[in-house]
């Protein structure tokens, strides 16, 4: 077993519709990415972030090798 008990590992943080753009292309390979928007939790729940304005996306450990292509390939398209 390992020795890391993080299950999941962050992908790519940015604007809200480039994330759900990178969202389209993880799925469309069968994997399910882990949205987080603090900002619109904040506006929820009362409270900021050091993220504000952006959303971060993760995916499970065992799917970052079919993952990281995918993401790879989309930054260099946006120029990121």
């Amino acid at each position: 077993m390992s020795e890391n008990t993080e299950k999941t590992v962050r992908i790519y943080t940015g604007s809200d519709i480039m994330a759900e753009a990178l969202v389209g292309r993880l799925e469309e390979a069968n994997i399910t990415p882990i949205l987080r928007d603090d900002e619109q939790s904040g506006v929820m729940f009362g409270s900021g972030s050091k993220y504000d304005d952006q959303v971060r996306i993760f995916v499970r450990k065992d799917e970052l090798a079919v993952a990281q292509p995918i993401v790879d390939a989309y930054l260099k398209e946006i120029g990121e």
